[in-house]
């Protein structure tokens, strides 16, 4: 539930963000959606950040790379902080969107698998003080933001 009203503002947020352009007939989905991610990968981090010790322990034992490197679990909230905050400084930039689908991939392979092998584990996604299961919804959130990194280059 928590996920699911997080990701509701902030597509609420976004569409607001748009609906000048939308009653105007000026709609552009690129503007949409990057103002989505913006504020996806804000939040996100925000979470992750509260505890970062605690974040960097969960998602060491779902990330392929964390797991191997806990110093990454250390630092991918910052990737993802950088991400919103390089959206707003750069937008529509094509570079920055392919390392989002490739940062995004991986970190969604390492839930993939665990997934697949029916392990259970506690989502890191939202940081230590949200409890929620590492389900099919925290694999739609990293290869959704991926999607969407697509959709923005296909649409530019």
């Amino acid at each position: 539930m928590p996920l699911i009203v997080i990701i509701s503002v902030i597509f609420v947020t976004a569409l607001v963000f748009n609906i000048v352009d939308i009653f105007n007939g000026e709609f552009i989905p690129q503007k949409f959606i990057g103002l989505f991610m913006i504020g996806f990968f804000l939040a996100f981090s925000t979470f992750k950040l509260i505890d970062l010790p605690g974040f960097a322990k969960g998602y060491q034992t779902y990330d392929l790379l964390a797991s191997r490197a806990p110093w990454y679990g250390y630092l991918y909230p910052f990737i993802e902080l950088s991400f919103g905050l390089l959206m707003i400084l750069i937008p529509f930039s094509k570079t920055l969107l392919i390392v989002e689908i490739i940062v995004m991939l991986f970190s969604g392979l390492g839930v993939a698998i665990k997934l697949a092998k029916k392990e259970e584990f506690t989502c890191a996604c939202l940081g230590t003080f949200l409890k929620i299961p590492l389900t099919k919804v925290t694999l739609v959130e990293d290869f959704g933001m991926a999607g969407l990194a697509v959709i923005m280059l296909l649409l530019s």
